[in-house]
């Protein structure tokens, strides 16, 4: 949830307008691109969501204006760096493997983020190459890659498989705040 807009909805929005990527994946790469790069992130992460659209067609505006939305909130939780930033998942009434396979996407889509926010960086990219492969964040990344292979364990019991989620679903948020706080001097630029 954003807040304002929930997956569902978001999701919606995406199918409408023919973009290939889900509501989970596409708020990872948001989430990735602002710590890697800031807000000026934005373009890129929208033509990457809305790849091979009409940019002239309303469906795809108004899929547009929702995810300029959604990147101004989630800037927003990850800037004031309190625990105010979530994920956008399905909600609870979701089968938890229709959940586990969107924190999947989640981590696709940051991971994707990452990447591709390191060629936005200029001439940062190299020190944000050299960030990501030390630690924590490549432990980050490493355990990210593991999420993005998550399945849901038909033979657990219910409440296991909640656990399990819920404590999937923390990691990933704390671990996103911390890519975001690790990475801020990147951001800002150089140092002098």
């Amino acid at each position: 949830m954003t807040g304002e807009r929930n997956y569902e909805h978001l999701n919606d929005a995406l199918r409408r307008c023919g973009a290939s990527w889900n509501a989970a994946q596409a708020h990872g790469l948001i989430a990735a691109q602002l710590a890697a790069v800031g807000p000026g992130a934005a373009e890129d992460c929208f033509a990457q969501i809305l790849d091979g659209g009409d940019p002239a067609d309303a469906l795809q505006k108004e899929c547009e204006s929702l995810w300029r939305e959604v990147f101004t909130s989630t800037h927003k939780r990850l800037s004031e760096r309190l625990s105010g930033f979530t994920l956008v998942l399905p909600d609870d009434s979701v089968s938890t493997a229709d959940r586990t396979a969107a924190l999947a996407s989640w981590s696709e889509g940051f991971l994707h983020g990452l990447v591709s926010g390191r060629h936005l960086a200029g001439e940062q990219g190299a020190p944000l190459k050299a960030r990501l492969a030390a630690e924590p964040l490549s432990d980050i990344i490493k355990d990210m890659l593991e999420i993005t292979r998550a399945s849901a364990d038909t033979e657990a019991d219910d409440e296991e498989e909640e656990a399990a989620y819920i404590e999937i679903v923390e990691y990933l948020r704390v671990a996103s705040q911390l890519v975001y706080e690790e990475l801020a001097d990147l951001r800002s630029g150089p140092s002098k």
